[in-house]
């Protein structure tokens, strides 16, 4: 898939099929996200897979979205490695750079996911389902499954962006 479609073409799914993700597509997504730039190459993402319907159904209480979380497949829970940090603002843009590229591989293996941010107002807890130390902080959950439902999306256009040219 040309970049530029992909890009324009994602968007965020919040309803599954009841269908298996092979490991090798979860891999393949994984490791689109690590390829993302990182401040001196630090790469401070980690992820936990949740794929276990009791573990997803406990996820699930630590977000009004849990509807979402129930029925998707897989959720990846993407957490900044603290120890490996050096400039926690570089550290996570990075990690937003994974998560773009993550959700871009989802999409371009025909399946379809969600970045679920306003889980993180849990994230303590969320890391203690998940039985991390403070050495990791949530950053993310990615749900993800075969879509369901057909996403749209709009932009502004080009031009409300751009403030002046210098």
């Amino acid at each position: 898939m040309d970049i530029l479609k992909a890009i324009k073409t994602r968007r965020s799914i919040r309803h599954y099929k009841a269908l298996p993700i092979p490991d090798n597509i979860i891999n393949d997504i994984i490791e689109a996200g690590i390829w993302a730039p990182s401040g001196l190459n630090n790469q401070p993402w980690r992820f936990i897979l949740i794929r276990s319907h009791n573990k997803k159904e406990q996820l699930a209480q630590y977000t009004s979205y849990s509807r979402i979380i129930k029925e998707s497949q897989v959720c990846i829970c993407v957490y900044y490695h603290i120890p490996s940090g050096y400039n926690r603002d570089k550290d996570i843009m990075g990690i937003g750079a994974c998560i773009q590229n993550m959700l871009l591989a989802v999409h371009a293996k025909g399946l379809g996911a969600v970045w679920l941010g306003q889980i993180l107002n849990q994230k303590d807890k969320v890391s203690t389902l998940c039985e991390l130390n403070n050495d990791y902080e949530l950053m993310a959950v990615i749900a993800l499954g075969y879509p369901n439902e057909k996403g749209h999306s709009t932009r502004h256009p080009l031009e409300s962006f751009i403030i002046k040219e210098l």
